[in-house]
């Protein structure tokens, strides 16, 4: 299952583009992933709850957006989104297109962080003192 070392792998990512912002935490990762990507959807979320488990991101939700396979007819100059991935033909006029133009992405889209709880008055003095005895 090779949907477990791209949530670790993304879990990584995440977690160091979120370390400028100490105690933030992590609400959302969205993804973009092509249809041709060999990722099955349920199995990628399986793994997200594993791989975030004791880390800055537990408790996020992983949003994935797929993409549809397009692929660039020089036939007819267009630019057309195919039925399937059983074959790459023009959806316009039949002919072989081998011009991908998407559907191979695996891209972290965006993050969404929460601003870390605000610190109550008086607490860090309170912790440096029960630290100190």
């Amino acid at each position: 299952m090779h949907e477990l070392s791209i949530a670790a792998s993304i879990v990584e990512a995440v977690t160091e583009s979120a370390a400028p912002y100490p105690g933030a935490r992590v609400k959302e990762v969205r993804l973009r992933v092509g249809a041709l990507a060999s990722v099955i959807e349920d199995s990628l979320q399986f793994c997200w709850q594993l791989a975030t488990e004791d880390t800055p991101l537990t408790g996020s939700v992983l949003v994935i957006n797929k993409l549809p396979v397009i692929v660039h007819c020089e036939a007819c100059g267009v630019d057309a989104e195919i039925d399937g991935v059983q074959s790459f033909r023009c959806p316009r006029c039949g002919e072989l297109a081998a011009d991908l133009r998407q559907g191979r992405e695996l891209e972290i889209e965006s993050i969404e962080l929460e601003d870390p709880e605000p610190a109550q008055p008086g607490a860090g003095a309170r912790e440096q003192a029960e630290e100190r005895i």
